[in-house]
């Protein structure tokens, strides 16, 4: 039996298997980089083990350092989440060679499904359909098609090509991707279907030769071919469901395949399917499969690599509806770029447990409140899955917890997903990978513009609260009252869309006697109450609360219909260095990967000028308008922080 298990992993997956591990009574042992030795997932081990570095690179991608680490701490096992060397077949016989037990596949059947041309062949004679596929450029002449990493997954790599223009450099861009985030830059192409949808399979074998379906996921919404939701069961066609548990169970059994895996398909609008690749190790929307069917998958995980039978005997009956989204330190109005920074706060209001099958909702989080979101990794924070008796009822409960979570300091895709969630094509179940390209209206923020003024009133009254209740003198003397009442109080804050100043006046009672905002809100407002954190408006005759969570200047406002961040500035500003017109700055920390352009040159607005690599991500940096290339500061490779010049396009002159 595995007494110790060392988790070669990080985040939220990490803290997933740490969980199971206690609920076993099984020690745990974290390897953790530098940028990570505060992590949650480090202080809730047993053990922990320094991987000097920050990288992955440096740390979670070497084999050497984690058996080194095994083997300090007198682990036993080793659980490699996923991600990483998850998928690595080196890894996985290294593992093994030591003496260790690997709770994953055997390697031969990860190598097998690691190189997904060879997979595809294999598959192929196992009767499993696949796609036209190419791997030779030249022989292509259906657009449009999909450039994949042959190695790897996540979307990393994966490029649309809709015509013969465009291939060279999306395979030459899937090329640098793909050996940057797996060592290995080897890529294919397959016909692209339009109006796709991602359906897969979860699979379960043991040693003893049982091999059985746990049910299907629906992962079709999805940003940069990386999915944001996932659902469980999938809303499938009559007959379809049989018939993907069926190629799913025969591309596990032609690989002997033993653990968790995930057959992946293409599921087309006339409800034919396709193979797409094998994930042979827990994916990251497990979760949903627990939920319906009450299993702790990696519970079973570790019975299997203890070389103990499935205690089941046939596909689990599913009950009711789950769905899960990905939250992510990101910007999805500003093409998904990522962000990095504090998390003051993360609380999710009405979760029922984490880490573990649970009705209601659940929450499996990498971070926590003072949790710092770097660039070394993957920007995804949490996951958040909400199970309930009906599709539409866990929508619903999905999206109205996320709307009321207060996540306070980094950006978040957390707007989109509740848009998602609540639209009209989402609740008729009509989603394929396109969807996002489809529906604009989702990257709408949740808070209207005419929110922002009510939004940052609250700020300025909390934060008169606050000083009255610090004052030392006077304390039950109205904040701002005056004798001469024609100058109210005033408060600037920077805020979405620019500048915004409120103007307030209280009379002696403490009521809101005035208030106006620049830019204007034509709205009938009067004050309930203030606190230093609560403020009650009572807007156009509707009673509305708003919380307020004060970090220095910045000023995070969650009200009835979203939230907004405001950063409170100075009446009275120094002056400060200007920066040359036509400047791009880098919007996070990261390298120039490649610059397209030279200093000189002609550019069009929308061109692109150079490529920053931040996050395991290319991020391209577009020319904002027609002009010509005044600077290149930053060469490629060089390092860059946020606020970093990275090139100067000096507008054209208009001729008139």
């Amino acid at each position: 039996m595995i007494t110790r298990l060392l988790v070669a992993n990080r985040g939220e997956i990490a803290r997933r298997v740490l969980a199971t591990c206690r609920m076993l009574g099984v020690e745990t042992v974290a390897v953790h980089s530098d940028a990570d030795a505060d992590a949650p997932f480090v202080a809730e081990a047993d053990q922990a083990v320094r991987l000097p570095g920050s990288t992955p690179a440096e740390t979670y991608l070497r084999i050497e350092a984690i058996l080194d680490a095994a083997r300090k701490s007198g682990a036993d096992a080793v659980h490699p989440g996923y991600g990483f060397l998850a998928e690595n077949a080196e890894f996985a016989a290294a593992v093994t060679d030591a003496g260790l037990t690997w709770v994953g596949p055997p390697a031969k059947a990860i190598a097998a499904m690691g190189d997904k041309m060879a997979a595809k062949a294999l598959l192929a004679d196992a009767g499993v359909p696949m796609l036209p596929t190419w791997t030779d450029a030249d022989e292509i002449t259906d657009f449009p098609v999909l450039v994949k990493a042959s190695a790897g997954g996540g979307g990393r790599g994966m490029r649309i090509v809709s015509d013969a223009a465009g291939l060279a450099e999306a395979v030459a861009s899937a090329r640098r991707e793909a050996a940057g985030a797996f060592g290995d830059g080897t890529v294919f192409v397959e016909r692209y279907v339009e109006r796709g949808r991602h359906v897969e399979v979860q699979v379960f074998g043991d040693v003893h030769g049982t091999v059985l379906a746990f049910g299907e996921r629906d992962c079709s919404i999805q940003r940069r071919h990386q999915k944001i939701v996932e659902e469980a069961p999938a809303v499938l066609p009559d007959g379809v469901r049989e018939r993907l548990h069926a190629a799913a169970v025969a591309a596990a059994r032609a690989v002997g395949y033993v653990g968790a895996g995930t057959v992946e398909f293409l599921l087309a609008p006339d409800g034919e399917f396709y193979f797409l690749e094998m994930n042979t190790r827990l994916q990251v929307e497990h979760p949903v499969t627990e939920a319906v069917t009450g299993l702790d998958l990696v519970r079973l995980q570790l019975l299997v690599a203890e070389g103990e039978p499935l205690p089941l005997a046939a596909t689990p009956p599913v009950t009711g509806h789950a769905i899960e989204v990905r939250l992510c330190a990101e910007d999805p109005a500003e093409g998904f770029r990522p962000a990095t920074g504090t998390l003051h706060r993360f609380a999710v209001p009405g979760v029922a447990g984490m880490f573990a099958p649970t009705r209601g909702l659940r929450l499996d989080s990498g971070v926590v409140d003072g949790s710092t979101v770097g660039v070394h990794y993957d920007s995804m924070l949490a996951k958040l899955v909400a199970w309930a008796p009906t599709r539409a009822e866990a929508a619903r409960l999905l999206a109205g917890a996320l709307a009321r979570a207060e996540l306070h300091g980094v950006t978040t895709s957390r707007d989109l997903l509740v848009r998602v969630l609540r639209s009209p094509e989402f609740a008729a179940a009509e989603v394929d990978t396109g969807f996002l390209d489809r529906h604009d209206e989702v990257f709408a923020p949740l808070l209207p513009p005419d929110g922002v003024p009510l939004a940052a009133l609250a700020a300025a009254l909390a934060s008169a609260a606050a000083r009255r209740s610090a004052a030392t003198v006077l304390a039950g003397l109205p904040s701002g009252w005056r004798n001469v009442p024609a100058f109210p109080q005033v408060a600037r804050y920077a805020g979405p869309g620019g500048e915004i100043d409120v103007r307030y006046r209280l009379d002696r009672t403490g009521a809101l006697a005035d208030w106006a905002t620049d830019p204007a809100t034509r709205r009938t407002v009067a004050l309930v109450g203030a606190a230093p954190d609560r403020v009650v408006l009572d807007v156009d005759g509707v009673r509305r609360a708003f919380r307020v969570h004060r970090v220095g200047s910045a000023v995070f406002v969650d009200g009835p219909d979203g939230a907004a961040s405001l950063a409170e500035l100075p009446r009275f500003p120094l002056p400060g260095a200007e920066l040359a017109a036509g400047s791009l700055l880098a919007p996070l920390p990261g390298a120039v990967a490649r610059v397209h352009v030279e200093v000189g040159q002609r550019v069009a607005a929308g061109d692109l000028l150079l490529t920053l690599e931040a996050m395991k991500l290319e991020h391209p940096v577009l020319a904002p308008t027609d002009g010509v290339v005044a600077e290149l500061p930053v060469p490629a490779g060089g390092q860059v922080d946020t606020g970093t010049v990275l090139a100067v396009v000096s507008p054209e002159e208009d001729p008139r």
